[in-house]
């Protein structure tokens, strides 16, 4: 499909007719009410919808902000200041080990002021588009996503993102770490 989204009266996101966002309608790929808005369209079909921040990332949420002490931003020893600008966006690792992505707000001596809210947390959606083509996913896309997005990491479980014990996740992972 082809689309604009604009929030707060800019376009904050698009995709061409040239180069179309390219999904497998029905696995989640999308956001949910995005899906729906889009079930049945066929070729041709033009959309325009607007998402409520509920439907779309969320409410802001002033406890995703966070104050990390400047030591966990050493890299060999040393305060990576370089990489410490307001502004920019660093992965770190959540307590469960999954990386998030956080905007760094403020830096001082002693610590570096983080949002983990999602970019678009507390924005109202609004798109437009049109379906540009249509066809089934093959066998493959499914099992494995348009672009490898289902395959599971190197050593890991991509259904959890935790890690199979003997390395294998034919069966899928229990989401403990174990292969069924």
């Amino acid at each position: 499909m082809s689309y604009e989204l604009e929030v707060e009266g800019q376009i904050a996101d698009k995709a061409g007719a040239d180069a179309p966002l390219e999904y497998i309608h029905g696995t989640g790929m999308l956001l949910p009410k995005f899906e729906a808005a889009l079930e049945g369209k066929t070729v041709g079909d033009g959309f325009e919808f607007t998402l409520s921040p509920a439907d779309g990332y969320g409410e802001y949420t002033p406890a995703y902000m966070a104050r990390i002490p400047i030591e966990a931003f050493q890299i060999d020893g040393k305060v990576a200041t370089e990489l410490l600008q307001p502004g920019r966006t660093l992965p770190m690792l959540n307590g469960e080990g999954q990386v998030v992505r956080g905007v760094i707000v403020e830096v001082s001596e002693k610590e570096v002021v983080m949002d983990f809210n999602h970019p678009m947390a507390g924005k109202t959606l609004h798109f437009t588009g049109k379906v540009e083509a249509l066809r089934e996913a093959s066998e493959k896309e499914l099992r494995e996503g348009l672009h490898g997005e289902f395959l599971p990491p190197e050593g890991g479980c991509g259904h959890c993102g935790g890690g199979c014990k003997n390395g294998s996740c034919e069966g899928g992972c229990d989401c403990e770490g174990s292969c069924k």
